[in-house]
């Protein structure tokens, strides 16, 4: 169907059919109060971090102007003959750059959780990048006076001869003659660090702090426009996006091209107003859904539908004169490299659609003996040689590209407004001022934090004890082996090297338990029961791999049962001599989920079932007398039970994400709450935990279900299969929320559960 034939209210009608999205940046820093001067926010960075990056940033400006070699001779050339080179500390390379720019950041999660405020984190970021910002400009600058203070050391009439000198000269000349590239080229490297710290570490720590839900404002800041000259670079255009036009007379200028945009949007009736047109074409899945990037599917009746839209499209980018610059703009990518260094970019692109421009182009290319100009050639060629579909190929690309920089431009613009509303402070002066009023906000350094008292608030107890311990030690015997040395082997000291990768304590240890303590101390935001449970997962998952070793060499296998609960106050102690004796409610209270019933063990225990933790009331609440705790039958063999309060705390410590789906327990197929985060181990390691959250019933002589209680018990899972079944839930959720309809990998998901 021909685009002639098609009747604007009909192509309206045919737009209308996709279901666009729109999209409009912002930020909102909440709760937060104004510095010294009432209008901004009051910042001070790690001065440690601060310094690291300014050396970093010298480097990058340094690598980026080609003059490394320049100013490694300027260092050398300033010693005495026969001085040798001072030893000083080495510089922390880029590296340690990445590695502090994640605790800092990382920091400042931890305390936009602690203070229930992900304004601070926001704040924060946004301070880092116009910290960053400000030292990139000032480090150009002073390499540059480095470079002249080395020219001056060269004047004088016996020094103009001096070969040295004329190349330092020229090129101290070229570095500040190609400002703009050295700027752009350290920018992009930084921007990359920035990109890899927000990957590696930052979303991970987000999700298992605040959940999966896309926090407001986190999209402004991983934009490859965040370190450019307002978004109008370019090379950098040229490399992300689209060469746009840089004259007024150019007809493929950013704004002209906006409003072409804008006035289809409206023809189609897609938009009313600027507004909305803008906020759909900040969605660059919107061009996908329109003409499918440009490569529709004809053999559809959507495919179809996309080719009317594109064709359309395209008609009229060639109606206002701006096609065949786009084609140009695309082609002139591969030619920068070879031919960008001596002809500017934009003369480059005019010169493959005008004959006046490609005169002169083609002169200059002549005059370099060095360069050849048949690439040149070939491309002006290409350029002639588009027709339609090659057009509507070219039309689709560009409106998609088009729409990644119009949203990222965008974005800048909401992220610089936030820039201005915050007052990086440099001056210990200021400092001072805004923190005795009260309005200062400090992000530092785990290391530069004031410490807090070492005065301990709240505390998790884990007890691990071994199952049929005395029953293992006499089989052991009775073979002539050495019960110590298993135990030892199998599960101590495994254990032991655990400790520190989770600030575990131990507290007491016998023949058939080990009982461990994690404290958390006045002034920090803990996540100990989620590192405990994480600790526990860690044990069960050692004392079967062993087991798998045992059994090869016929020995018998350890079987545990771990108990974790939480105390909302420090532990007291009495003193035995010099050996300090723990006392605390939740050393009992481990001790009970940690145990297993027998008569339960003989009941429960099922090969290939999914939990190992189950809680069973033999007697009626009515029948207890205000005691039913003695009245339940606990199973735990290979299980991590954890208390009521303890799952409060972890509920609060990450974000716990809810699935309810139907498995398969010891009492057939039943509806199971399950409840998944992620926790920080340290900076770049994250471990999930699955809960179970289970219901106690009341159960019969022979174990029959008579009703279910109220009761709830907890169970943090041991079993691999209900990972991978919450794995494919959290994929099949993440696809049914990014399509906003419900995606068939849901129904696969829950078949896989069950």
């Amino acid at each position: 169907m021909a685009f002639s034939f098609i009747k604007r209210e009909n192509l309206a009608e045919l737009a209308n059919q996709f279901d666009l999205k729109s999209y409009t940046p912002s930020i909102d820093l909440l709760g937060l109060v104004a510095g010294v001067d009432n209008v901004r926010y009051d910042v001070w960075i790690s001065p440690s971090f601060l310094e690291t990056a300014r050396q970093h940033l010298s480097r990058l400006v340094a690598k980026a102007g080609q003059i490394e070699d320049i100013l490694a001779r300027s260092e050398d050339s300033s010693l005495r003959v026969g001085q040798l080179k001072p030893s000083r500390p080495a510089a922390p390379d880029a590296n340690e750059f990445k590695r502090r720019l994640s605790d800092l950041l990382i920091a400042s999660l931890n305390r936009a959780k602690a203070e229930d405020n992900i304004s601070l984190d926001l704040l924060a970021r946004i301070a880092v990048l116009k910290l960053l910002r400000t030292e990139l400009g000032e480090q150009y600058n002073a390499t540059l006076e480095r470079l002249r203070t080395r020219v001056k050391a060269f004047d004088g009439p016996r020094q103009m001869a001096n070969q040295r000198g004329m190349e330092l000269r020229e090129r101290t000349v070229g570095f500040q003659l190609a400002k703009k590239n050295v700027l752009r080229k350290a920018g992009e490297e930084l921007f990359h660090t920035l990109r890899e710290v927000e990957k590696e570490s930052l979303v991970r720590m987000r999700r298992s702090l605040f959940g999966t839900a896309e926090l407001p404002g986190y999209d402004l800041f991983i934009n490859p426009l965040v370190f450019s000259d307002n978004g109008r670079d370019e090379m950098l255009n040229a490399d992300h996006y689209l060469m746009f036009g840089n004259f007024d007379r150019d007809p493929d200028r950013y704004p002209r091209l906006l409003e072409i945009a804008r006035e289809y949007f409206r023809n189609v009736k897609l938009a009313v107003t600027d507004e909305d047109a803008d906020a759909l074409l900040a969605c660059p899945e919107n061009a996908q859904e329109l003409v499918a990037n440009g490569s529709p599917e004809e053999s559809t009746s959507l495919g179809k539908v996309q080719k009317i839209i594109l064709d359309n499209f395209g008609q009229t980018l060639e109606r206002e004169g701006v096609l065949e610059h786009l084609i140009a703009a695309y082609e002139i990518v591969p030619l920068l490299p070879e031919y960008g260094a001596t002809i500017h970019g934009q003369q480059l692109k005019n010169a493959l659609v005008s004959k006046s421009e490609r005169s002169r182009v083609e002169t200059l290319l002549a005059e370099q003996n060095k360069l050849s100009a048949t690439n040149f050639q070939n491309a002006v060629k290409r350029v002639g040689s588009y027709r339609g579909q090659d057009k509507a190929r070219i039309s689709g690309r560009f409106l998609r590209d088009f729409m990644r920089y119009h949203r990222d431009l965008r974005r800048l613009d909401v992220l610089n407004s936030a820039m201005d509303m915050v007052s990086v402070i440099s001056s210990d002066k200021l400092r001072h001022l805004s923190e005795i009023n009260r309005t200062l906000y400090e992000f530092l350094l785990p290391e530069e934090q004031k410490p807090a008292e070492d005065r301990v608030n709240h505390h998790i107890i884990l007890k691990a004890d071994i199952r049929d311990s005395t029953f293992l030690t006499r089989t052991l015997f009775e073979r002539g082996l050495n019960p110590a040395s298993y135990f030892s082997l199998n599960f101590y000291d495994p254990v032991n090297k655990l400790l520190p990768k989770y600030q575990a304590t131990k507290v007491f240890i016998e023949g058939d338990a080990v009982i461990l303590a994690l404290f958390e101390h006045e002034g920090e935001r803990g996540v100990g029961v989620a590192k405990t449970a994480v600790l526990a997962r860690e044990m069960v998952s050692i004392v079967r791999a062993y087991n798998e070793q045992s059994e090869k060499s016929n020995l018998p296998s350890l079987e545990l049962g771990i108990g974790i609960c939480y105390q909302e106050t420090a532990p007291m102690y009495l003193m035995d001599g010099e050996h300090r004796i723990m006392i605390s409610g939740a050393l009992n209270e481990s001790d009970r989920l940690a145990s297993c019933n027998k008569g339960a063990r003989k009941v429960f225990a099922q090969p290939g079932g999914l939990f190992n933790v189950y809680s069973v009331q033999t007697v009626d609440d009515a029948d207890t007398g205000g005691s039913p705790d003695e009245f339940l039958m606990r199973f735990n063999v290979g299980g991590i039970h954890i208390s009521a309060e303890a799952f409060q705390k972890l509920s609060n410590e990450i974000s716990l994400e809810l699935f309810e789906i139907e498995l398969p327990t010891y009492w057939g197929k039943e509806p199971v709450r399950l409840y998944s985060g992620l926790v920080p181990v340290s900076t770049d390691v994250f471990h999930r935990i699955v809960v179970r959250e289970g219901r106690t019933p009341r159960v019969s002589a022979d174990f029959g279900v008579k009703h279910w209680t109220d009761r709830l018990y907890y169970e943090v899972c041991t079993n691999d299969r209900i990972y991978e079944i919450v794995e494919a839930m959290l994929k099949a959720r993440r696809m049914q929320e990014q399509s906003g309809v419900l995606s068939p990998a849901v129904a696969r998901a829950q078949a896989f559960g069950q």
